[in-house]
């Protein structure tokens, strides 16, 4: 593969688990468990290119308004995985960080968020972020109240950036959405802001090199001018 220029932080909204389920006949939660293992080989994939952030939208503000069983469900998977696969994270040199709330998920759960974090923070072939319980407007109101309650008199972009959740890390340069539609659901509001955009089709489970690959294809071949003229 030559690829003559990869972006620095990719993010991924990662659609279509459920139908991807649907169309063969499983449950809902088959689909996630599908889409947990393409995360896995897309993590290890980015991690071999030098792509050196790679930002996942798991769990929205918005998808509690999903079935209570089919929450529960995916709760659950998540604190498996990290239980299971923590050792094997810090071992492969990942470091991965949580943005979003912590106060509505269950404790259990958050206890092993802070673990991972904490184990995983000498991680520096990549780091992965993961946004649980995360909305972008979310974000932005709670930086706006943490700036009140830090009684700052006057905010810049920097200021304000320092109180959102991604915080100094850089915005992402490329964000993929698979499944099919065509919007950005609340994602990162702020530091989407000069992102580039790739639709695909593709449900997430079926997400894989190949079709990442065509993204970091179609990346390249663009000319960022982030408002100037060249």
């Amino acid at each position: 593969m030559n690829i003559k220029k990869l972006p620095e932080h990719v993010a991924i909204i990662m659609d279509g688990n459920g139908r991807w389920a649907k169309e063969r006949n499983l449950p809902r939660i088959a689909g996630h468990y599908e889409g947990v293992k393409r995360a896995e080989e897309i993590v290890d994939f980015c991690a071999d290119l030098g792509i050196r952030y790679l930002s996942l939208f798991t769990f929205s503000t918005e998808n509690w308004k999903r079935p209570a069983e089919e929450v529960a469900a995916l709760f659950d998977l998540f604190e498996r995985y990290l239980k299971e696969k923590r050792q094997e994270l810090k071992e492969k040199s990942v470091r991965v960080i949580f943005i979003g709330r912590r106060d509505r998920i269950p404790m259990s759960l958050v206890e092993e968020m802070h673990r991972t974090e904490k184990e995983t923070a000498c991680g520096h072939r990549i780091t992965v972020i993961l946004a649980v319980d995360y909305g972008g407007r979310d974000d932005i109101v709670r930086a706006v109240n943490h700036l009140l309650h830090q009684r700052v008199q006057e905010v810049d972009e920097s200021t304000f950036r320092q109180a959102l959740d991604l915080r100094d890390l850089p915005d992402p340069d490329l964000l993929i959405r698979t499944g099919g539609e065509k919007r950005i659901s609340n994602f990162m509001l702020w530091n989407l802001a000069y992102t580039e955009l790739y639709f695909t089709e593709v449900y997430w489970p079926d997400f894989g090199r190949e079709e990442f690959v065509k993204a970091l294809e179609d990346y390249a071949n663009r000319e960022r001018r982030f408002g100037a003229v060249v």
